[in-house]
């Protein structure tokens, strides 16, 4: 089988056994357990697609159920996958692939004000219900701070608002503005453990209604202030600008506009902190996972 060829050129730490669709055994790698984690193929067309393009075709058939794990778990397997393939393309053909996808989204790509309030609208704007699923009671939507690896999520994501708050040395009754604020909490700890003034913008009609009824539940309201507006729509002067996972938002054309729109928003001794996600290597293409 050409897939399992495929497979076995990539995967040389650890192992797991294939069972393609025509329910065929295929040991992959060096499995050491004695029951080791097996992929179960139900589609015919995965033979083809994930050699093709696993980048994409996986996800998709994981999420379908075309394509299901047993004896171990997602978590596991991607482990293994990262160990053997690291952040190298899988094959020709998915380094194509997406190139092509990443040249296509940087033309197309135009986040303008109202583009980008289009795009919030489609992220945020459903059932609060899904978010609660995987997020800490918070609701921070960005890399939690790990001190340990007994930390559970909502002490890791409290790790990391009290690390960007000693970060901004935040004085009281300073103005501070928070870019792309979510679901308001960490505007909200801002202003509770600083005494400072808060604006938190976000272009979601959801997070923003969310927002201002937490901040009036929690009697904050008097320091915390919630607008739908973009960051480019905003012309006060603060003493503290932050962004948290607001970044990635943004798109490559107008990083030049958000910086510059930072610098004209600070005033001459402010302090602004940007968190994004970063990679150790080169700029690629966007994975399309």
């Amino acid at each position: 089988m050409i897939l399992a060829k495929f497979l076995n050129n990539l995967f040389k730490k650890g192992g797991f056994e294939l069972i393609d669709a025509n329910s065929k055994k295929h040991v992959i790698g060096n499995p050491k357990e004695e029951k080791p984690l097996i992929l179960k193929l139900f589609d015919k067309s995965l033979h083809y697609k994930l050699l093709l393009y696993p980048d994409y075709y996986f996800g998709e058939a994981y999420t379908e159920g075309t394509l299901t794990i047993e004896n171990g778990t997602l978590t596991e397997f991607l482990n293994m996958a990262l160990q053997n393939i690291g952040r190298k393309e899988t094959n020709f053909f998915s380094e194509i692939l997406n190139n092509i996808g990443g040249s296509y989204r940087y033309l197309t790509n135009f986040n303008f004000i109202k583009k980008s309030k289009i795009n919030a609208t489609h992220s945020y704007d459903i059932s609060d219900d899904l978010y609660d699923l995987f997020l800490d009671s918070k609701r921070q939507y960005s890399c939690a701070y790990f001190k340990n690896e007994n930390d559970s999520l909502e002490t890791a994501q409290n790790n990391k608002i009290e690390h960007i708050i000693k970060k901004l040395n935040i004085k009281p009754n300073q103005k501070v503005l928070d870019i792309g604020s979510g679901w308001g909490s960490l505007a909200i700890e801002i202003a509770k453990r600083t005494q400072s003034q808060v604006l938190g913008i976000t272009l979601s009609k959801n997070q923003y209604a969310y927002s201002n009824k937490k901040a009036k539940e929690m009697n904050m309201d008097n320091q915390v202030e919630f607008r739908l507006c973009d960051y480019r729509e905003v012309r006060e002067k603060f003493d503290r600008v932050v962004s948290v996972g607001m970044f990635e938002h943004v798109g490559r054309k107008f990083y030049r506009t958000f910086f510059n729109k930072m610098y004209q928003l600070l005033n001459d001794d402010g302090v602004a902190l940007l968190h994004s996600i970063g990679s150790i290597n080169p700029p690629r293409s966007p994975h399309p996972w």
